[in-house]
């Protein structure tokens, strides 16, 4: 009898090993399971990075190509350490507040300089070249004064100075119409000049869409204030630009689009025209008022 209960018993502990032997080696392989696929996620969170990563530089260095904005940061100066050699300015008295002249340029002779001016250049290239053309489109026809020279040299700012008066405050405006030029395609407006190599000049250039604001400083430039607009090839828009003290207002085709203020040139001086390199540009109706 003693002998069938052990048997008994031992058949009841060797079941009862078995089964915890199961479970230990079912416990075993659910703990390599999950350390697998731990190091699985691992792997594939490291992959993912790495892609991402390749990703970011591929991005960064495959960027669609665009035209460069040449003007894009010059907070610093631009232009050459010795600037080209400039006539000195003849005098133009200051105007009083309230004078005002304006430039329609239609009682002027076609093929030649408007009355009351004369041309000149910021930095290097060629002779700039300012004619009276006709211009069917023009805002007072029949006639607009041209920038018409197409040097490429990309330094190199044609100036048409008026002779008339100084303005230290002021209100100036002008209609434009850049027509051609591949290196740039601009028009601007300079005011308180005091030589073709110190000056303020604000500017829009249809090739880069953008509205610039800058001080030129013995034949240096540097911008110190601009927006991003479209500026529209073959069509007449307006730049105008308010002065009073250290303050600038300037506005395109009738919005304020740039604010600042700058100490460079706090004296009374010339206004005029400008554009850049190759840039063949139409101008009508220069108006200036002495505030």
């Amino acid at each position: 009898m003693k002998t069938l209960v052990s048997c008994v018993l031992q058949k009841h502990e060797r079941r009862i090993m078995g089964k915890l032997t199961i479970s230990l080696l079912a416990a075993v392989l659910v703990g390599l399971a999950g350390l697998v696929a731990c190091n699985d996620k691992d792997k594939d969170e490291q992959q993912s990075n790495a892609s991402k990563a390749v990703a970011g530089q591929q991005t960064a260095t495959q960027k669609p190509a665009e035209k460069a904005d040449a003007d894009e940061g010059e907070e610093g100066e631009e232009g050459p350490a010795t600037p080209a050699a400039v006539a000195a300015e003849k005098p133009a008295p200051q105007q009083p507040p309230g004078k005002q002249f304006a430039y329609n340029f239609d009682n002027d002779t076609p093929g030649q300089l408007p009355a009351k001016f004369h041309s000149a250049k910021t930095g290097g290239g060629t002779q700039e070249k300012w004619t009276v053309t006709a211009d069917p489109t023009a805002p007072s026809k029949p006639n607009v004064v041209a920038q018409t020279s197409t040097d490429q040299t990309d330094y190199r700012f044609p100036l048409l100075i008026s002779d008339e008066g100084s303005f230290q405050d002021l209100d100036l405006s002008v209609k434009f119409k850049p027509v051609s030029g591949s290196v740039d395609r601009a028009g601007g407006l300079v005011f308180r000049l005091r030589d073709p190599n110190n000056y303020y000049i604000v500017r829009a250039n249809a090739l880069e869409n953008n509205y610039r604001l800058y001080h030129v400083v013995n034949g240096r430039r540097s911008q110190f204030a601009g927006a991003n607009l479209k500026v529209t090839s073959g069509e007449w828009h307006e730049l105008r630009v308010e002065t009073v003290g250290n303050k600038i207002t300037c506005y395109y085709d009738g919005n304020k689009k740039i604010e600042a203020t700058d100490d460079t040139f706090k004296d009374a001086g010339k206004i005029g025209l400008w554009t850049k390199a190759d840039s063949v540009t139409h101008f009508d109706d220069l108006k200036v008022t002495a505030k």
